[in-house]
């Protein structure tokens, strides 16, 4: 089932997420169902990241899938992260265009390192820790932003900021039709 997605303004966007209780069957599979759902919702808009804040549940979820990422020639790269924590970035910084679903037209030149090591809990409930590089670097750093209530524009300049704004508040006004 595709999911909406919300929009910039939406005060859910800015909350941080709580974790997800492992130990209780119920939720378990209510997540199984909320993550292929998420993957429904991904592959209809021919993104690249979800995560749950932007289907508006406040939970520390998020799940990336590559396939329709242009300009960049990496393998395809699919996988859930669940109660993930960032343990480690490193590495040289470096400039890449970003967008979002929950902030639709709006693509900026956003700084990150280049290298990030996470645990998180698949979909299967193991416990995984993993370096990513690069692109896939940048995917789980841009996802993980949001569990923590963080958006790519948060990065910009107070200039950039006003260069966007116009676009910003027609997005606000948009989830509001």
């Amino acid at each position: 089932m595709v999911l909406p997605i919300l929009f910039y303004g939406n005060p859910i966007l800015r909350k941080k997420c709580s974790k997800i209780n492992r130990f209780s069957y119920y939720y378990k599979k209510k997540i199984n169902n909320l993550i292929k759902n998420m993957f429904d919702t991904l592959h209809k808009v021919k993104g690249i990241g979800l995560a749950a804040p932007q289907i508006g549940k406040n939970i520390n979820l998020f799940i990336v899938d590559t396939p329709y990422f242009n300009g960049y020639n990496i393998e395809i790269y699919k996988e859930v992260f669940i109660n993930s924590k960032i343990i480690k970035t490193y590495g040289k910084k470096y400039k890449y265009n970003e967008g979002c679903l929950s902030i639709p037209g709006v693509i900026c030149s956003i700084k990150r390192k280049s290298d990030v090591y996470i645990e998180y809990y698949n979909k299967y409930w193991e416990k995984k820790s993993k370096t990513l590089t690069g692109i896939r670097a940048r995917v789980i750093l841009h996802e993980y932003d949001h569990i923590k209530g963080k958006l790519f524009i948060d990065y910009l300049s107070s200039k950039k900021i006003k260069l966007i704004k116009k676009k910003l508040i027609f997005i606000m006004n948009k989830q509001n039709l």
